[in-house]
């Protein structure tokens, strides 16, 4: 068996690979020891858990749930309510004022007797756009169902669900990439990227400060992920989890290739700067990418329309299409497009990234100007 030996004094060159391990090791590291990462991590996935609990628990202790009943029949539906500790029921005129009353959030639900008095179900109870589960649980018969609108989502449940994904998806997507353009910076400031490139290339030196934060943004989100699904079943909240599991795990799929694409961004717009000072200007039109989806999501996260242009547009997907997923707005085929268009919008904002970054990067002093930083 034959060895390759180094001359004493000569200095080998790492590859690309391990170049780039390197670095993200050393980036990976850093972020392991931050004390101010390690809390705000835990704080964050505390609050989720604490949310997802607490749901859980209000929704087993909840208050008694009112349903409307009809005065001149209200004898008859009451007694399918009586016995019950659950259900409250509230007397209404007419049908018309029941279904008024429904629609306002004043009852859950309407129970009326069935018009066939020969039938085996000897109330009806009218939902609004789902059928009331708990209205039906509680009563000691098996009544006919039926809705006044199509079926849909809580509007509360949707609000809730977009705030999480806007949230997690805004805070972790610029604590990392704050922290990529302060590194990225201060490397430059203290002249330590000039020895750095000295034995990594420059490329390998991006590559690794992209990949090392976006394993440690990705591992955070997947905890985030669990937790959440922990929590619900730990509640029992089964359905909220069979509805909400598939938009989770596409939100951490869009999310690990979406910030990619955002860790570039940052680290070429901060290598255009030499002081710490500059980088909340430079950085501002990411950050701005970054806040636009979890404004949206919020104001627009029922609007079909808004949310469909939003699973489509690269820096707004990893929020809008797990929206649409959860509320059963996508085709099968969108998900995929979707990423797609992610992944080839990604690749060229690495390369573009590199590009900046690597004429940037050893240009102290002014700053550097986009059409300088552009230029081969």
């Amino acid at each position: 068996m034959s060895t390759t030996t180094t001359p004493r004094g000569t200095r080998t060159t790492p590859s690309m690979m391990s170049s780039v391990g390197l670095v993200a090791g050393r980036e990976i590291s850093v972020r392991m020891r931050s004390k101010a990462f390690l809390i705000s991590t835990g704080i964050l996935m505390l609050a989720v858990l604490a949310s997802v609990m607490f749901g859980g628990l209000a929704s087993q202790n909840p208050e008694l749930t009112k349903v409307a009943v009809i005065g001149s029949s209200a004898d008859a539906a009451s007694s399918a309510i009586a016995g019950t500790d659950s259900l409250e029921a509230v007397t209404a005129d007419s049908l018309e004022q029941a279904e008024q009353m429904l629609r306002d959030g004043e009852v859950s639900a309407i129970v009326v007797p069935s018009e066939d008095a020969a039938s085996a179900n000897p109330v009806t109870v009218i939902g609004l756009d789902q059928a009331p589960s708990d209205v039906v649980g509680a009563l000691s018969i098996r009544p006919t169902i039926e809705l006044l609108d199509e079926p849909g989502q809580n509007p509360f449940l949707i609000y809730l669900v977009a705030i999480g994904f806007g949230l997690v998806f805004f805070m972790s997507a610029m604590t990392f990439g704050t922290t990529i353009a302060q590194s990225v910076v201060e490397e430059k400031q203290t002249r330590i990227v000039e020895i750095l490139m000295s034995t990594i290339p420059v490329r390998a030196l991006l590559a690794g400060k992209v990949v090392g934060n976006s394993v440690m943004a990705f591992l955070q989100i997947v905890a985030i992920a669990a937790l959440a699904i922990l929590g619900m079943v730990v509640t029992s909240q089964k359905v909220l989890l069979g509805t909400l599991g598939s938009s989770v795990i596409w939100f951490v799929v869009f999310f690990a290739i979406g910030f990619v694409m955002l860790a570039a961004l940052y680290a070429a717009t901060a290598s255009m700067v030499s002081r710490s000072e500059d980088i909340g200007s430079v950085t501002s039109p990411v950050m701005i990418l970054v806040m636009l989806p979890y404004i949206l999501v919020i104001l627009f996260n029922n609007n079909p329309t808004v949310l469909a242009v939003m699973s489509y547009v690269p820096f707004s997907a990893p929020v809008g299409m797990p929206m649409r997923i959860f509320l059963g707005t996508a085709e099968w085929w969108e998900p995929l497009l979707s990423l797609a268009i992610l992944v080839v919008t990604t690749v060229l904002t690495l390369a573009l990234g590199s590009r900046i970054y690597s004429n940037s990067l050893l240009r102290l002093g002014a700053r550097v100007k986009l059409t300088e930083a552009l230029k081969r």
